[in-house]
This record gives structure tokens, C-alpha cells and sequence, in this order.
């Protein structure tokens, strides 16, 4: 005797993965990618989940490449579609260096020039965290962006455009 059938929802993940060089332009490229793949999912460039991951992409990049560098070796973003999320991760080779944890991450004091990435992501990822690599060395920042609280556009200043960087 067989147990009834239930139905079950469907679970479609989708994922990207690319490993880029650890220099500014692989940073730039990073979230260049990264636009054009959640365009590619539905997601499109001027969205309020794209301008979000757009960001995060950025900061862990920069990240990766400023904190997290090796000479000669890549780091490697990861992109995920999840059920009702998307999930950035940004892997480096470096783990002796470790980023603080959520929730530990220092504001930067006015005249600082640097600190202010993880502020960031903090502030705009949903979830967040600091993991070892399942597969080599160092160390991945995983951050998630849920997209049910994502749906309303940003809000520009009085005057401002959106996508105005001024």
C-alpha cells in the first residue's frame, strides 16, 4: 500500500557561477554580471532587488579583492534564485583574514576613506554571514535579498532621479 499523493510546489533554483580575477576590474565585472544575469531571470536592471544585489555584489567584491587577495588566484561569485530570495556569495582565497561578523560590523567614523562596505551590506541584505569554503581555502560572504520586501521601487530624493548619482 502506497501513501497518498500530495501535491508539492515546485522548487526551481536557479544558480551562476563565475570564478573573475582578484583586481578592480574583476570587482567592476563582478556586479556587471551580476545586473545582467538577474535581467536574464526576470529581475531587470533599475529594479529595487536589482539595485540591492547590485550593491552587495559590489561591496563584497571590492571586498574580495582589497582584503581577501591572494596573487594568482581568483575569487568567485555565486549567484542563486531561490524560493523567494536571492542569494549573493562572494568567495576569496584568503582565510587568515576574517571580516567581522554580523551584528559586530563598526560604523566608520566621518573622515574615514574606508569601512563602509559591510555598513552596507548590513544595512541592505536581509541575511548575512561569513562562512569557510566548502571546496579551498578561505573563507565566503553569503548575503540574501528576499524579494517579497524588495518589490517597491527606491524612493529618490525631492528633485533627484533614482538611478541619479550625483
Amino acid at each position: 500500500m502506497s501513501a497518498p499523493h500530495t501535491a508539492q510546489c515546485p522548487v526551481t533554483v536557479r544558480t551562476f557561477t563565475q570564478r573573475l580575477s582578484a583586481t578592480p576590474r574583476g570587482a567592476r565585472l563582478a556586479r556587471h554580471l551580476a545586473l545582467t544575469q538577474l535581467h536574464a531571470w526576470g529581475l531587470p536592471h533599475g529594479s529595487n532587488v536589482s539595485d540591492v544585489v547590485a550593491v552587495i555584489v559590489a561591496e563584497l567584491a571590492a571586498n574580495a579583492v582589497t582584503h581577501g587577495r591572494v596573487p594568482g588566484r581568483d575569487f568567485e561569485l555565486r549567484l542563486s534564485l531561490e524560493a523567494g530570495s536571492v542569494v549573493i556569495e562572494v568567495s576569496d582565497t584568503l582565510g587568515e583574514a576574517r571580516p567581522p561578523k554580523p551584528g559586530d560590523v563598526r560604523r566608520p567614523r566621518p573622515l574615514e576613506e574606508h569601512g563602509r562596505g559591510l555598513v552596507l551590506v548590513e544595512a541592505l541584505a536581509d541575511r548575512w554571514e561569513v562562512v569557510d569554503r566548502d571546496t579551498a581555502p578561505g573563507k565566503t560572504l553569503r548575503a540574501e535579498v528576499d524579494l517579497a520586501s524588495r518589490t517597491a521601487p527606491i524612493q529618490a530624493a525631492p528633485g533627484q532621479h533614482a538611478n541619479d548619482s550625483r
